[in-house]
């Protein structure tokens, strides 16, 4: 039995989850899950659906049977082999906390994606990389050469096929073009203290302004800097016993924990865009302990 994902957006109306159910059954489906959303500010139904084929019909004639359904609807509607693994290249600049992190977890089996490769403009993790057996490709970034960087990016991105990029802490903005061909499919992650305390030391400028709570925000990448909807966050308490450097330890933490939450919910079709915003379905109960992240 092949399990799979149904993802459904559309215009919230009356009969869709009976039409959803009704032709799941028919094909011999069984749901082993299912969340919904309506958002009564915009009028749009967002839907996740987990269910197992017991009949042995495949993803092709279940997605060539939806369409009619989809049609009525006006759905912006996927089905997705669950057992299938996201190709996922990682970007990373001279902060290697957050692609240790996600190698470590990829290693164990606890983050089920394929990396297809790593994307630095310096040399500082290509040993760690290799030592992976994960390609490691170098593209040097200046003022003048952006361009001619990014078309580089995109090369690798259609050889390998990714379908997802994670910014593990890479240091270079992204052109406007490139934001809007990859809508959805870049994850960024950075420290929440923004846009309060910016530059290069954000949290030695916290530390002097006594802050109580640090954090971390995952958020897809728009043309806005750091200002995509947001997919994922969390928080650390922090004392005045605590010094600068115990700042940056523990926000390395939060980093690290955020963005690999902010992954999984993305490789296991939870997160839907809606605007500037996104709803995040959560983990069922018979799958948290596999998806539950740090």
């Amino acid at each position: 039995m092949t399990s799979y994902v149904l993802t459904v957006t559309c215009k919230s109306t009356r009969g869709i989850v009976a039409a959803i159910s009704n032709y799941l059954a028919e094909q011999g489906c069984n749901i082993v899950d299912s969340s919904q959303f309506d958002d009564l500010d915009t009028g749009k139904f967002f839907m996740r659906v987990s269910f197992i084929s017991e009949e042995g019909i495949g993803g092709p004639a279940l997605v060539e049977g939806f369409k009619p359904i989809a049609g009525k609807f006006a759905m912006d509607a996927e089905i997705h082999d669950a057992k299938k693994r996201i190709k996922v290249l990682l970007m990373v600049s001279r902060f290697g906390h957050c692609l240790n992190d996600l190698l470590y977890r990829w290693k164990i089996g606890a983050l089920p994606i394929d990396i297809v490769g790593v994307v630095s403009n310096h040399f500082d993790y290509q040993k760690v990389v290799v030592n992976h057996d994960i390609p490691f490709h170098h593209i040097k970034v200046t003022k003048d050469n952006k361009p001619q960087a990014e078309a580089q990016l995109m090369e690798i991105v259609d050889q390998t096929g990714t379908e997802l990029v994670v910014l593990a802490r890479y240091m270079q903005v992204l052109s406007d073009a490139l934001c809007r061909k990859m809508s959805g499919r870049i994850i960024n992650i950075h420290h929440s203290f923004l846009p309060s305390f910016k530059g290069a030391n954000p949290y030695k400028q916290a530390y002097e302004r006594g802050v109580k709570l640090i954090g971390a925000t995952a958020h897809y990448v728009t043309a806005d800097l750091d200002e995509g909807p947001i997919i994922e966050q969390d928080t650390a308490r922090i004392t005045h016993a605590q010094s600068a450097d115990d700042y940056v330890s523990i926000g390395r933490d939060v980093e690290s924990q955020v963005l690999a939450r902010a992954i999984h919910a993305h490789i296991h079709f939870r997160t839907f865009l809606n605007g500037n915003r996104t709803v995040v379905f959560p983990a069922s109960p018979g799958s948290y302990a596999s998806e539950r992240m740090g």
